[in-house]
């Protein structure tokens, strides 16, 4: 890279830094707070340049050839950033950032580099929060869902139940499907994870799209058999063993049968 090359670099990578203050602040506190849905948000860059380092060899062949049109995407970003900011859209703000980085990357080695750094940047998009309305809503409609379906399979199993709102109720126990049951964190989760998997393995990019979509029924459905699984132990063993330690390593659970899930899903499809 040339010299001058190298300054415009610093000097445009300075500039998206101090732009973007406001923004990081906001992901930065959506992502510290208590029953923070988006508490991976701290390892998504992380992630990124981790991809960017097991590339370094491949991107060491590759001619640089600047182009120019970058410039269209860079300031075409930094302009939604400004607006977003000012009228305080911090989504679409956190989301601007990927333009302004394809725009920087264009600008400072090409098109043949943007081909090897588009999922390290597309990526970055998993630690931008959702809006507070859209996590409300659709944590409000996976509580409803997972509580359907799980007051389905409890009376399958023999035990009856019925459900009134997020409430499953048995003879001898209750359990409430609150926000933080709904499955929305497992999700969230889940789906950057079966990004990162489906990226990672060696198969076409349709199968690489299916096992990517399968990360959402995955999520929603360990979480429902945790709700299960938290009503059988209070109605057989009573209400006080589905809460405490119980209750806090289903937690746990919920993401290793994901993975597990989602690892199975891959090796079929190889």
């Amino acid at each position: 890279m040339k010299k001058q090359d190298l300054i415009r670099l610093v000097i445009l990578s300075g500039l998206i830094l101090i732009a973007y203050i406001p923004t990081i602040t906001w992901i930065y506190q959506r992502a510290s707070t208590r029953d923070t849905y988006y508490s991976h948000a701290f390892l998504i860059p992380l992630i990124s340049i981790f991809l960017v380092w097991l590339k370094r060899h491949k991107l060491g062949t590759i001619e640089i050839k600047p182009a120019g049109f970058g410039w269209v995407l860079f300031l075409s970003g930094l302009l939604i950033h400004i607006l977003s900011t000012a009228f305080r859209v911090s989504f679409v703000s956190g989301l601007s950032i990927i333009m302004v980085l394809i725009g920087l990357v264009l600008l400072s080695f090409g098109k043949n580099y943007l081909r090897q750094l588009m999922f390290p940047i597309v990526f970055l998009i998993f630690m931008v929060p959702l809006p507070m309305v859209a996590i409300a809503n659709l944590s409000f409609r996976l509580k409803i869902f997972a509580a359907q379906i799980s007051t389905f399979a409890i009376n399958r199993l023999g035990v009856p139940a019925i459900r009134e709102g997020s409430v499953i109720k048995t003879m001898h126990a209750y359990i409430m499907v609150e926000d933080p049951c709904s499955g929305i964190r497992s999700l969230v989760a889940l789906i950057a994870l079966g990004a990162l998997m489906a990226y990672f393995s060696n198969i076409s990019k349709v199968r690489k799209g299916v096992l990517f979509l399968t990360s959402i029924p995955i999520a929603i459905s360990t979480n429902v058999i945790r709700i299960i699984s938290l009503v059988m132990v209070g109605e057989i063993y009573g209400q006080q063993y589905a809460s405490g330690v119980f209750h806090d390593a289903m937690g746990i659970l919920v993401f290793v049968f994901a993975f597990a899930g989602l690892a199975l899903v891959g090796k079929i499809l190889e």
